[in-house]
């Protein structure tokens, strides 16, 4: 066995997948075979799911079957509910909440207790019920926690669109139905990030797919993996709360030690080719608003860090932006990457568990031999 020392895994395979694949130096992402170009104006969210859980994009006939059994699951029951309420008022973490809320949701789920962990099919439709019900946590504990009442699903809009209406009170428009079901194309999968890989080691122990989720929305709230959107946005907002002009900021934040969030990515050394679509719908945003503020704030910070640092954005940089102008509150965009990543940890958790092997890395031993120590006994000490 190897002694290289590898520290965070970088550049190891621990797994072959079928589902995405991302070419780092190109800036390219490209989900079993079709780039992320394509899928993102060409495809919903639900035929993005459909691809990633079946292997194949889905014909109309499909895609209504898959659309009305996703639509028929997203009520959450009132002791969930209770729980999102209590932990609303009590000012808890959002995506702390999401967190034992998915993992309470176990407690009411149809599958047997005794299900057989690597059986497609149950987690297929295990998979399919929590991916549905995601949206309706986030958007009742948002409101709670803001002093609405929470809103009941309706099956009759799509994905994107449900959510945005549980979360708001209102319908929205097709641009913002479309805007907010393309950021959830971008976001579904992204190889073995940190989070994927959390939900695998946890499946790969043959754990339920409630505990793998769990574990994939503990690893995704840490700031270094899902929270960088939320701090761009804080950041943007600062810039235009002082009145500053972005080029200064920038430079005074860097000669002051600031890190600057939103650029940089552990694969990508070219921009991220979900900011490029990310940046084209904020500009559209703010055109549709009347004021393109924030797209031209951002694109003064993107390329004085692109010429004077050789850093690239990445997908958060844009998408802050993106869903500061759909009315979404700060705090709540980590939560809602969760909302569109679960289908890709649903995804990777089934491919993996078809040919399990626990996973079991080593750590470099770097204490004491015991040549080095001497046991005294409790008295002695």
């Amino acid at each position: 066995m190897s002694e290289d020392l590898k520290k965070g895994l970088e550049g190891v395979l621990v797994a072959e997948s079928s589902l995405s694949v991302i070419d780092g130096d190109a800036g390219k992402l490209v989900y079993r075979g079709y780039t992320i170009e394509d899928l993102a104006t060409g495809a919903s969210y639900e035929e993005v799911l459909y691809l990633l859980w079946y292997g194949h994009l889905p014909n109309a006939s499909e895609l209504e079957e898959f659309e009305s059994e996703m639509a028929s699951e997203r009520e959450v029951d009132d002791d969930v509910l209770t729980t999102v309420r209590a932990m609303a008022e009590s000012d808890e973490n959002p995506m702390a909440a999401l967190r034992t809320a998915v993992s309470m949701l176990s407690a009411y789920d149809p599958a047997p207790e005794d299900a057989d962990p690597t059986d497609e099919a149950v987690n297929l439709a295990t998979g399919r019920r929590i991916t549905a019900k995601v949206p309706t946590l986030v958007a009742a504990f948002t409101r709670i926690r803001d002093g609405e009442d929470p809103i009941e699903p309706r099956e009759d809009l799509g994905h994107a669109a449900n959510f945005l209406y549980m979360l708001n009170g209102e319908e929205p428009d097709d641009v913002a139905a479309d805007v907010f079901d393309q950021a959830l194309v971008l976001h579904a999968d992204h190889g073995l990030n940190a989070s994927t890989f959390s939900a695998m080691v946890t499946a790969s122990t043959l754990s339920d797919l409630h505990s793998s989720v769990t574990a994939a929305i503990g690893t995704l709230k840490g700031p270094l993996h899902g929270g960088a959107n939320q701090d761009v946005m804080e950041m943007l907002k600062e810039v235009d709360d002082a009145e500053r002009d972005p080029l200064e900021w920038v430079k005074n934040a860097l000669d002051g030690g600031r890190r600057v969030s939103g650029f940089g990515h552990r694969v990508y050394d070219v921009k991220d080719p979900r900011a490029k679509i990310l940046g084209e719908r904020s500009k559209e945003l703010g055109e549709a608003a009347g004021s393109v503020k924030w797209y031209e704030m951002s694109t003064t910070i993107e390329e004085y860090m692109q010429e004077e640092k050789g850093l690239a954005p990445n997908v958060d940089f844009y998408s802050a932006s993106t869903y500061y102008q759909m009315g979404i509150p700060i705090d709540i965009f980590t939560p809602i990457f969760a909302m569109s990543r679960v289908g890709g940890w649903v995804a990777h958790v089934i491919e993996y568990i078809e040919d399990n092997r626990l996973i079991r890395p080593r750590a470099r031993y770097t204490g004491p031999s015991p040549e080095e120590t001497e046991f005294v006994p409790i008295e002695e000490r």
